[in-house]
């Protein structure tokens, strides 16, 4: 069976087809520019390929209820040439095949849950910590919806004394993103995180922000994993720290055998970036069964 996929980004648009047991076989990327310009070379890669179905993983808010008359746009993106389009049928005419829909991470949490470090899970949550912060949650065997989809980057924090800068985020004084993501850290201490790996002050900094927002979600969702990705996370120091602080400010509330193995419990992504990627091929499998 062959299956496209479609990671959706705001600097750029990962095409690829691949099959059910999550192997890519090709991938092109193509440029995030208006949907005049782009849709028409991702529908010309995909025309050719003999898929079956294909899977969206893609930027939001977007709608994902196929009962909804807006189903399948973008809603009110920050990328505004994008806003209010219908990603969703212009595919669906052009390939005359079943499209799947859903989040950028929602798609990475589904692809680590069907081929990566979440397999055998049925309670996950997946972060992505880069240039946004977002969550993917799977609970109960479904990836979370409700009346939109999870937006748990925008979960409010307490700002640390030790932050000389404070949230970036123009809707909110204290969110996850505006307070921990990449062009956050790029504007409290004049770098990028790349340039600043070796300054214990922002990671110690970063690492109690993160950790802060996992006992929230531990706390509401009680998922049996946590992954986190993203560019921010490939600072791999980040994680003891985390872990740490976490156990800290559980302070012995919650005793559970997920819990005493911080380890295993907090992980990194582990499919080598391409979580997204085998996300959407799932979705797209998911959409050729009715899902």
């Amino acid at each position: 069976m062959i299956l496209g996929a479609l990671e959706g980004g705001g600097t750029k648009m990962v095409c690829a087809v691949g099959d059910e047991t999550g192997r890519i076989r090709e991938q092109v990327s193509i440029p995030t520019r208006t949907p005049e310009e782009t849709m028409p070379a991702m529908i010309d890669y995909f025309r050719d390929k003999g898929i079956s179905a294909l899977g969206i993983a893609t930027f939001g808010p977007i709608d994902v209820h196929r009962d909804s008359p807006d189903y399948g746009k973008v809603l009110n993106t920050p990328k505004l040439p994008w806003q209010n389009f219908n990603i969703v049928k212009p595919f669906e005419e052009a390939l005359g095949v079943p499209v799947g829909f859903d989040t950028d991470v929602n798609g990475s949490c589904l692809g680590e849950v069907t081929y990566g470090a979440a397999r055998g899970l049925d309670c996950v949550v997946y972060f992505t910590i880069g240039t946004g912060i977002g969550a993917g949650i799977y609970i109960n065997g479904k990836l979370a919806h409700g009346m939109l989809h999870p937006e748990a980057g925008y979960i409010l924090l307490r700002v640390s004394p030790k932050d000389p800068a404070g949230s970036i985020c123009p809707f909110h004084d204290c969110c996850f993103e505006g307070l921990a993501s990449g062009p956050s850290i790029e504007k409290r201490w004049g770098a990028g995180a790349k340039e600043l790996k070796d300054r214990m002050e922002v990671w110690d900094l970063e690492s109690e922000y993160i950790a802060q927002a996992m006992v929230d979600v531990i706390m509401t969702l009680s998922p049996q994993r946590i992954i986190l990705g993203g560019g921010v996370m490939h600072q791999q120091q980040l994680f003891p720290s985390i872990r740490a602080k976490v156990t800290r400010m559980l302070n012995g509330y919650l005793q559970t055998r997920e819990l005493s193995d911080m380890e295993h419990y907090i992980v990194p992504a582990s499919l080598h970036d391409d979580q997204g990627i085998m996300g959407a091929i799932r979705i797209a499998e998911m959409a050729l069964q009715g899902q």
